[in-house]
């Protein structure tokens, strides 16, 4: 005889095939550690996971750089999170995002989830730094409560 998971429903398609399952919180609790050893957590830092940087794009830029200053690896965020060469730091503190041969660069602190662009012009550099809003505050921006 076959145990029944409680709070458990799987679906289908139109034509029968398997699209996942819906779990209750009894049947979560279940497998939970499973699915985790197997897949990770949700979450997981970049330390843990390999992160996926458009580094082809840094390099294009690099390649091609007129500016008449020297190449610039610093990145610093509001939180305190700092470092001297991004690229090279064990564990790594910020994650390359974006770049791009107009002088567009853009990092993700690991820290504070906080955005940094550095944006690269023929005799400076200006830099902003965009805090992290998780989804939840986005939606509830300018709602009155």
């Amino acid at each position: 005889m076959t145990a029944v998971l409680p709070d458990f429903q799987e679906l289908f398609d139109a034509e029968g095939h398997s699209l996942g399952a819906l779990l209750g919180s009894e049947a979560w609790a279940f497998v939970r550690e499973q699915i985790f050893a197997r897949y990770g957590q949700p979450g997981m830092t970049a330390q843990s996971a390999p992160p996926v940087e458009p580094l082809g794009d840094w390099r294009d830029l690099l390649a091609f750089w007129d500016f008449q200053y020297p190449v610039d690896l610093d990145v610093k965020c509001t939180c305190g999170n700092e470092t001297a060469d991004w690229e090279h730091d064990e564990p790594r503190k910020f994650l390359l995002t974006a770049a791009n041969l107009g002088g567009l660069v853009s990092f993700h602190c690991l820290r504070c989830n906080a955005k940094v662009i550095k944006r690269h012009f023929k005799d400076s550099i200006t830099v902003e730094v965009k805090p992290y809003i998780s989804e939840k505050s986005a939606r509830n921006f300018g709602r009155s409560r």
